[in-house]
C-alpha cells in the first residue's frame, strides 16, 4: 500500500500541472503563441540546463560501471530499433511513426527519474549512470527518428535526410547539454556558487513549464482519434520493455538501486520533452501528448506493479 502511494505521489502530481496547463488554455489565459514559445525555450534552455545541472553534479569516475552502462544502453537500442521497425510495416498512418516511435521507447530519465530513485533510496548514484547509458541515446535516435518520419509545411516527406539527421544530432541542445554534462562531472569542473544558483534556477523551470505547455498544446478531441496508437505505445512504454529486460537484468546479477533505475528507464512514462522535440521536429504532436498524457496517468499502476514484483522476489 505504501508503494502505492508513493507511486501516486510521483506521478498524479505532473498529470495535474498538465491539466493546469489545458485549463489554463480552455480559458484562453494561455494561448497558441505561449505553447509554442514555451516549448522552444524548454528545447533550446531550460531541458538541455536541467540535464547538464543533473550529469555535472555527480562523480562519474567514482560511481562509473561498465556493465551497467552497457546494459543501459544496448536495452535503449534494442528497443528503439525494434519498435521502429514494427511501426514501419504495421502503422497505417505513416506520419504518425515518428511520433509513435519516440514516445514508446524514451522515458522519463532526467525529468523524473532521478527523483524516484532518491525517494526510494534517499541518495542516486546509479541514476547518473542510467542517464549516461540511456539519455544520449534517447535523444540521438529521436533526432534520427524525428528526421526522417517528420513532414514537411505541405505534407510531404524528404528522402534525402541523411545530413540532416546528422546535423540535426551535432546541434540538438538536449545532446549538446548531455555531453558538457558528462565534460564537466568527468573533470570534476568546480564551478563557482553564483554559477551553480544560475544553473540551478534555470534547470528547476524545465518541467513545470514543459508540463504546463504539454497540457495548454493537448488537443483532446483529436487526441481521442488517436486512441488506439495511443494505447498501443502506453502498453510498450509501461510493461512490455520491462517484461523484457527485468529477466535479462536480474540475470545479469542487477539488484537495488540498479535496478530500480533499470525499471524506470523501461517503465517511466514517456517524458514530456517528447512532446517538445516531435512539435520542433514538424511530427505528430497531437499523439505524442496523448501518449505522455496516458503513459503519465496509468504510471502510478504500473509502476506500483513492478516494484511489488521485484519486493517479492527479493530484487529491491
Amino acid at each position: 500500500m505504501d508503494n502505492f502511494i508513493f507511486s501516486i505521489n510521483t506521478t498524479m502530481p505532473i498529470f495535474l500541472v498538465m491539466v493546469i496547463g489545458y485549463f489554463l488554455r480552455r480559458i484562453k489565459i494561455l494561448n497558441e503563441d505561449f505553447v509554442k514559445v514555451a516549448n522552444k525555450l524548454n528545447f533550446k534552455v531550460t531541458l538541455p540546463v536541467l540535464l547538464f545541472r543533473d550529469l555535472s553534479s555527480v562523480d562519474i569516475r567514482a560511481v562509473f560501471d561498465l556493465k551497467y552502462v552497457l546494459f543501459c544502453a544496448i536495452a535503449t537500442s534494442l528497443c528503439f530499433w525494434v519498435i521502429w521497425g514494427i511501426a514501419k510495416l504495421f502503422m497505417k498512418d505513416k506520419t504518425m511513426i515518428g511520433a509513435f516511435v519516440q514516445a514508446s521507447f524514451r522515458s522519463s530519465a532526467a525529468v523524473m527519474g532521478l527523483a524516484f530513485i532518491q525517494n526510494v533510496y534517499g541518495s542516486s548514484a546509479m541514476g547518473p549512470l542510467m542517464i549516461v547509458g540511456a539519455v544520449p541515446l534517447y535523444n540521438v535516435y529521436s533526432v534520427l527518428v524525428l528526421t526522417f518520419e517528420g513532414t514537411n509545411e505541405d505534407g510531404s516527406k524528404d528522402t534525402k535526410k541523411l545530413k540532416e539527421a546528422a546535423f540535426n544530432i551535432i546541434k540538438n541542445p538536449i545532446i549538446i547539454g548531455v555531453i558538457l554534462g558528462l565534460a564537466a562531472s568527468y573533470f570534476r569542473v568546480d564551478f563557482p556558487e553564483i554559477i551553480d544558483g544560475t544553473v540551478n534556477s534555470v534547470a528547476v523551470t524545465a518541467t513545470p513549464l514543459a508540463l504546463i505547455a504539454l497540457g495548454a498544446g493537448f488537443e483532446g478531441r483529436k487526441a481521442l482519434k488517436k486512441i488506439k496508437p495511443t494505447l498501443v505505445a502506453s502498453f510498450i512504454k509501461l510493461f512490455a520493455q520491462a517484461a523484457i529486460f527485468i529477466p535479462i537484468a536480474t540475470a545479469l546479477g542487477f539488484t537495488g538501486e540498479k535496478m530500480i533505475a533499470i525499471v524506470v528507464m523501461l517503465a517511466a512514462p514517456a517524458t514530456p520533452s517528447c512532446y517538445i522535440m516531435a512539435k520542433n521536429m514538424n511530427n505528430d504532436g497531437t499523439l505524442t501528448a496523448s501518449i505522455v498524457v496516458a503513459t503519465t496517468l496509468l504510471a502510478s499502476l504500473t509502476l506500483t506493479m513492478w516494484i511489488f514484483i521485484l519486493k517479492t522476489v527479493n530484487l529491491i
